[in-house]
């Protein structure tokens, strides 16, 4: 990269942007488990991800400042969407690298877990995730995705719309009836 001109910085940045949108934009839900340093791309990777867990002694941050640029691929974008504007403002201005804990608190990541339980924890959780309705966990992940982007009044009548059209699924029947039945929901997607 640092041999690149503006046009082939342009190429590369869209490339990446491109990537990571895609991810975001996964109708599943997509864990990211940093388990080192997430720095610039990598952060910009995670962020793109819905849930975040870090390993203890992870390093999160945008540090390109110090280079004479800033993110490019999301890291102004979707970090303050996540943390607020002023902590986004704080580690993008400053370059400052934090650890998981502190992206724990500002709300960054959602889980810190030891080291060596990082991929156990990442897989639980996915395992969790996949018991769920598939048309309901893609239909949560678009309205979320979707809040960030609209007013409040437009997204809530898309959520409750959305909502009520998951009604005429065979999920929302099964989920339901499992909740009086207390059992556990097996569902098709469908």
């Amino acid at each position: 990269m640092a041999k690149a001109d503006t046009l082939q910085a342009e190429k590369f940045v869209e490339a990446v942007k491109n990537c990571l949108d895609k991810i975001e934009g996964l109708p599943k839900p997509v864990i990211a488990a940093v388990g080192g340093p997430a720095l610039g791309g990598g952060s910009e990777l995670a962020l793109a991800c819905d849930i975040r867990i870090a390993a203890e002694g992870s390093q999160i941050g945008q540090p390109e400042i110090n280079l004479g640029i800033i993110p490019g691929a999301g890291g102004t974008q979707r970090l303050s969407r996540l943390v607020g504007l002023g902590w986004a403002k704080h580690l993008v201005m400053t370059g400052m690298v934090i650890d998981a804990q502190t992206a724990l608190k500002i709300g960054l990541v959602t889980l810190v877990v030891p080291r060596d339980q990082l991929m156990a924890e990442a897989k639980k959780m996915a395992l969790v995730m996949a018991t769920k309705s598939p048309v309901a966990m893609k239909a949560a992940k678009r309205c979320l995705n979707m809040s960030l982007d609209t007013n409040l009044d437009s997204g809530l009548n898309y959520e409750a719309k959305t909502w009520a059209a998951l009604y005429a699924t065979e999920d929302q029947k099964e989920g339901m009836q499992a909740f009086l039945e207390k059992r556990q929901p097996l569902f098709k997607g469908k």
